[in-house]
């Protein structure tokens, strides 16, 4: 009898941790150190091949479905060695509880991004292709279920086998549709909005489904414990429902914006999503619903959830939820499915899984009179498979409901129908290009009828940008006699793998609400109430939007919003901004090649905007606007565009304007003759220059703008004139001047994108607290010298939401 307690023929209890190897101990026979090795292994093979699928747009949860299956019995696993020592049998039991305890936190910030509220408002055409879209794909897997028990799953209890297969056959993945929808940019077209909303329904109908199948394949003989689990869990929702809300509303509301949330709340919270986790286990449905109903209770709005999400999202998606998709994959042999038996399951399987899904939301949307090519679209879209359809497949399994064949062939149909949505939505939906509009003539400040309606895109990643953007848009009102000025607040926003990804993807869906709808929806919408206020003080039409988009492709979100908005220039923050000793710091590099990327494609006007806190940092209202602006103009279209985008300013009562027309001098001429005697360009450019300008005199009011000429002979001449006005509020510079004078100032441009002046005015040499505006003049595709070799095509529709 052994002395310690210990079964006969049961392997031996591990350890936590070792005693370390100089001891005689081997680590990975102690349930810490392995546990480690494990979690070290899965995230960097689950990364490896997410960047591997990155060039397919796959999302991420096909990289850790197959991951998990290569470290499993399927692949690595056939060498015994290595799943003896990495992935030992004493070692599931851990490895399960630590992949569980991520899977619950994470269905937490799952049911955090399904809003119950939106549910409420789904359209008739949403609601009717999600009951088609769970209809039709359960009826057929009840069929699929009775073949496969009467083929290799013979013995299952027919109930819960038939509930099984016909919630893994119907589920649709929500945060995954959602990220393929974003990446495609499809999130605010009629099919993205559709989706969203028929699979948000498919969600919340797919878990009452496996709470079903459940109840029904629990152990107990007698027909009433599953009726007892059923009204339990009932029971427990309705006490969720009674107690969780108010008291979370009562914690969001202590929180306040821009502070740090009470530790206390958050722990409560943690500890709130464990103990309904107890309580749906001991109920007998599963852990993870307790989490998934206190999530879709918890209020949305306010900075509570979202420090929830901050403090919980990345430890748990990173490091413990690919535990679950290798745990699965350990479940997961791929090479039980042999002869032609097996292999025409699997065939029947996806078929039908497809079939059903598919045919049951085209066969709606049709009947809704959606295009057929729409409707095609979101019947591959609602195909999309995920985490939830591996809960699905691993309860059943555990429950004993699916053998090691009938679970790897599901597996392998969950990762078919998720690969293949991607890149069939790609071929077959094409959004129509963005036709150039017939009343779009106005892609310049510079213009033959200065009195017509002035269009601008403003874009701003961060709350800190909003009050000197603000503060441009009050300078840029000009006159009331003109028609006036309308602006377009773009919120730039990344996209990322993270589950607030989602949650960010609701909270800009509302902007595109009138503002009275949005200020009575969020009070603490620190963007909404800038802007209205900024609103109600000004004559100035302004639209706040949002753009959702990985920063690879940011820039078209950014080019088509211009274009469909008819916007005569767009403005970009700069990717450096302003530290307390007055350098500049850098934000975030991507930034940059964002801003580059919209210089080049862009259809109007473009201005960079170096922010040094242009009014101080916080809005000043029209009649205490006192301001100094200074046009750095050396010559060529750039320059032309800045000059006018200064005059409009100086229309402002409060706003002075000095235009610095800089020449060269006589022995500057001299080189610039020798150097460039071929050259013939210079004198149109010149022409060109002294026509501009003294169209600008004859139309402007001379008591706002000031003229000044200034004779160079060398880079330095040139700096000591502009430190003369360095304590100007604003410098107006164009980005690519023309003129044989700024050859001078090439010799370090460390940023191409703002251009010779440009570096200048931001170079640590030259000191001035006046912000910076790089203007490029707008650059029709025919005639774009600056980027050859670049694609200058339109760009398709971008996620962006108004």
């Amino acid at each position: 009898m052994a002395s310690n307690g210990s079964v006969p023929g049961c392997p031996k209890p591990m350890k936590a941790t070792s005693d370390g190897v100089f001891q005689g101990e081997n680590p990975l026979e102690h349930a810490l150190p392995l546990a480690i090795v494990q979690i070290v292994l899965v995230v960097v093979l689950t990364r490896l091949l997410g960047l591997m699928l990155k060039p397919l747009r796959q999302p991420r949860v096909i990289a850790e479905i197959i991951g998990g299956i290569l470290l499993g019995p399927s692949a690595l696993g056939r060498n015994t060695h290595y799943l003896n020592m990495i992935f030992p049998a004493k070692s599931i039991t851990v490895l399960d509880t630590l992949a569980n305890l991520g899977l619950l936190f994470f269905l937490f910030l799952v049911g955090l991004e399904l809003d119950l509220k939106s549910l409420r408002s789904v359209g008739k055409q949403a609601l009717g292709i999600a009951i088609a879209g769970i209809t039709l794909p359960f009826v057929i897997g009840i069929g699929v279920s009775f073949v496969l028990r009467d083929t290799i799953l013979q013995g299952a209890k027919t109930a819960p086998l038939l509930v099984f297969m016909g919630v893994a056959l119907s589920i649709t993945a929500f945060p995954v549709l959602a990220r393929i929808l974003a990446e495609l940019k499809l999130l605010t077209t009629d099919v993205g909005r559709m989706a969203m909303s028929a699979a948000a329904v498919n969600d919340i109908a797919a878990w009452i489904l496996l709470a079903l199948a459940i109840a029904l394949s629990g152990s107990g003989h007698s027909p009433l414990t599953s009726l007892w689990v059923l009204l339990s869990g009932c029971g427990f929702i309705t006490l969720c429902v009674l107690i969780i809300p108010p008291t979370f509303k009562w914690m969001a509301r202590r929180c306040s914006e821009g502070e740090p949330v009470n530790e206390m709340y958050v722990c409560a919270t943690l500890a709130t999503v464990l103990a309904a986790g107890f309580c749906t286990d001991a109920i007998g449905i599963h852990a993870l619903f307790g989490a998934f109903v206190v999530g879709i209770l918890m209020p949305k709005d306010g900075p509570f959830a979202g420090a929830l999400v901050e403090k919980v999202e990345d430890l748990v998606s990173g490091l413990f939820l690919p535990l679950y998709f290798v745990s699965s994959g350990l479940k997961t042999d791929v090479a039980t499915i042999r002869g032609a038996q097996s292999w025409g399951l699997l065939v029947l399987v996806i078929a039908t899984a497809c079939v059903g899904k598919i045919a049951g939301t085209v066969g709606v949307s049709l009947i809704f009179k959606v295009p057929l090519l729409d409707a095609v679209t979101l019947g591959f879209l609602m195909n999309t498979k995920g985490l939830v359809e591996l809960i699905v497949l691993n309860i059943g399994k555990d429950r004993k409901v699916l053998n090691d064949q009938a679970f790897a062939i599901c597996v392998l149909m969950a990762i078919f129908t998720t690969f293949v949505t991607t890149p069939v939505v790609v071929a077959i939906y094409k959004p129509a290009k963005l036709a150039i509009r017939g009343d779009y003539k106005h892609r310049t400040i510079e213009r033959k009828n200065p009195n017509t309606e002035l269009r601008i895109v403003t874009c701003f990643h961060s709350y800190s940008n909003i009050p000197t953007m603000i503060n441009v848009i009050e300078a840029s009102r000009g006159t009331e006699k003109r028609q006036g000025l309308c602006v377009y607040a773009l919120h730039l926003m990344e996209l990322s793998e993270r589950p607030s990804a989602i949650l960010m993807v609701h909270k800009a869906r509302k902007n595109g609400l009138p503002f009275w709808n949005k200020l009575q929806q969020s009070e603490t919408n620190q963007v909404v109430v800038a802007f209205e206020a900024f609103r109600q003080l000004s004559h100035v039409v302004i639209r706040p939007m949002t753009s959702i988009s990985a920063l690879h492709n940011m820039h078209e979100d950014i080019c088509s919003s211009a274009e469909r908005k008819r916007a005569a220039m767009i403005i970009l923050p700069f990717h450096k901004h302003q530290r307390l000793d007055g350098s500049l710091e850098t934000t975030r590099t991507e930034f940059r090649w964002v801003n580059k990327r919209v210089l080049e494609h862009a259809p109007c006007s473009v201005g960079i905007l170096v922010d040094r806190g242009l009014g101080g940092g916080a809005h000043v209202a029209a009649s205490n606007v006192s301001s100094n602006i200074t046009v750095l103009f050396f010559g060529g279209r750039d320059d032309q565009e800045a000059v006018a985008y200064g005059a409009r300013m100086a229309e402002h009562p409060g706003i002075s304007l000095t235009v610095i027309q800089f020449k060269p001098s006589t022995e500057l001429v001299g080189e610039i003759v020798r150097v460039d005697i071929d050259d013939d360009s210079g004198s149109s450019s010149e022409a060109s220059d002294r026509s501009f300008l003294s169209q600008i005199k004859r139309t402007t009011d001379e008591s706002s703008i000031r003229f000044e000429n200034r004779t160079v002979n060398s880079r330095t001449a040139i700096i000591e004139a502009v430190k003369e006005f360095s304590s100007c509020n604003l410098f107006l510079v164009g980005r690519m001047p023309e003129s044989p004078v700024a050859g001078v100032l090439n010799v370090k441009i460390e940023c191409p994108e703002l251009g010779p002046a440009g570096n200048l005015l931001t170079s640590h040499d030259f000191v001035t607290a006046a912000s910076v505006l790089v203007v490029q003049h707008y650059h029709s595709p025919h005639s774009l010298v600056h980027s050859k070799g670049k694609d200058d095509s339109e760009t398709e529709t971008g996620t962006e939401t108004e």
